[in-house]
């Protein structure tokens, strides 16, 4: 088993080695960068997500079980680093990193794993987390960084409304309920997109890797990294032999929250004027240290 885990994430930390080396050697310059990261978030992302579940066969006890599970966890967690943040009098620019680091997630490297280790039945139980997640997990984080949460909250759901991965997952939720078919030639012509989504998103994850300044907050990065990569797959482990979920939807949702956090967590930093160069280290550190974390992890439960 550990054979396959091993030769299935090696093309993720291998591209994701690639996309550092190429961003890093100045092969390539910061527009293509950009322009790469627009390319995907917007088009190939959302048409591999919409193909996944306009094709799939979506079963409602598992979308029931992903709810039960996915929502307990992020309810729990977030009243733990709520009372933190009362107890140690953490400032709003940190409380918001912390809350990032803890519960934002990668989807390039999710999706890459899942589709090498669990297919197309795996993919499924993936994209019913993103549905939930993206819109909670970005709730969660902007309201972390603000004081005056009402008109802040009115402004992330106008955002999300729009948010492109989203749209992709809802769209393909529906048009599979809609018992209609896609024509071959445009399923074909979809999957051609879709293939390309996630080598390019790996690449861009090694490209926004940033590595100074960690020697200023060396506390900080290792809790965010073992609490994580550790930390939250063993909560989710327990929370699903609590509510006794079976073994496959286990290891999916077990995988997602050991998966490090999201490299758009920085741009979201910035934005609200929380600690970036902190927001920095701790998506590299996670990144960097998921290589061989998600090896263990993912021995420890397939």
């Amino acid at each position: 088993m550990l054979q396959i885990i091993l030769t299935s994430l090696f093309p993720l930390i291998g591209l994701i080695s690639f996309g550092y080396l190429l961003k890093h050697g100045q092969w390539l310059s910061e527009d293509f960068w950009r322009g790469a990261e627009k390319l995907n978030y917007y088009a190939l992302f959302p048409v591999m997500l919409f193909l996944n579940l306009a094709t799939a066969k979506i079963q409602m006890n598992v979308i029931q079980d992903v709810v039960l599970v996915v929502f307990s966890i992020m309810i729990v967690v977030s009243i733990a680093l709520y009372m933190l943040r009362h107890m140690y009098q953490i400032s709003y620019a940190r409380f918001g990193v912390y809350v990032q680091g803890l519960l934002r997630f990668n989807t390039y490297i999710g999706l890459a794993a899942v589709s090498s280790l669990f297919h197309q039945q795996g993919m499924t139980i993936f994209a019913v987390i993103m549905v939930l997640c993206i819109p909670l997990v970005n709730i969660l984080s902007v309201l972390a960084f603000t004081r005056s949460h009402d008109m802040q909250l009115k402004k992330i759901i106008l955002d999300l409304s729009k948010n492109p991965l989203i749209l992709g997952c809802m769209v393909g939720g529906v048009f599979n309920l809609s018992g209609l078919a896609l024509w071959a030639g445009a399923e074909q012509f979809l999957k051609q997109i879709a293939l390309c989504s996630l080598p390019l998103g790996l690449m861009c994850v090694g490209a926004a890797l940033k590595f100074q300044g960690f020697q200023r907050d060396v506390l900080p990065l290792s809790l965010m990294t073992f609490g994580r990569l550790f930390g939250m797959p063993l909560i989710a482990f327990l929370v699903c032999k609590i509510f006794q979920i079976d073994a496959f939807t286990t290891q999916v949702l077990v995988l997602f929250f050991a998966l490090p956090t999201a490299s758009a967590s920085y741009v979201l930093t910035r934005v609200y004027g929380g600690d970036s160069q902190l927001m920095a280290s701790i998506i590299s550190v996670q990144t960097v240290v998921a290589a061989g974390s998600l090896i263990l992890v993912l021995s420890w439960i397939i």
